[in-house]
């Protein structure tokens, strides 16, 4: 899966990021993973108003220990009129595995009320052209 991923986000497995097995606690990995795909869907979409509508299956293949360093990928696959689809993998870079792999994760663009609102664009950018900018006097 990591072909064209881009894998920008790098993580260090800390004491508080363990479960009781004494490995990286999935609830802060996944909330790790959703952060990192919102910024990127708000940079592929030009929009501070982005929010996460679906996760398909989560395949945890292995798992970290304490002092690892591990990096998430994200590679958007299909824009939607509101929304942005895109593939996530998760690499430990000390043992050199993949910890996960989620097939589809979506991100709507939504407007002032709440609303599903249509972003206008239909290809990937590596520019920083869409940084949403508040308005600001």
């Amino acid at each position: 899966m990591t072909a064209d991923m881009n894998f920008y986000t790098r993580k260090w497995v800390r004491p508080e990021d363990l479960n009781a097995n004494g490995t990286l606690f999935g609830g802060s990995l996944l909330r790790w993973i959703d952060e990192e795909a919102v910024v990127y869907s708000a940079l592929q979409l030009g929009s501070g108003r982005v929010v996460t509508k679906y996760i398909s299956e989560i395949n945890f293949l292995t798992s970290a220990q304490q002092g690892d360093l591990i990096e998430i990928g994200l590679l958007a696959i299909r824009f939607g009129r509101t929304s942005l689809t895109m593939r996530a993998e998760v690499r430990n870079m000390i043992t050199r595995k993949t910890i996960l792999t989620i097939d589809q994760m979506v991100f709507v663009n939504i407007g002032a009320t709440g609303e599903p609102e249509p972003h206008g664009y239909t290809d990937i950018t590596y520019a920083r052209d869409r940084i949403p900018v508040a308005d600001r006097d």
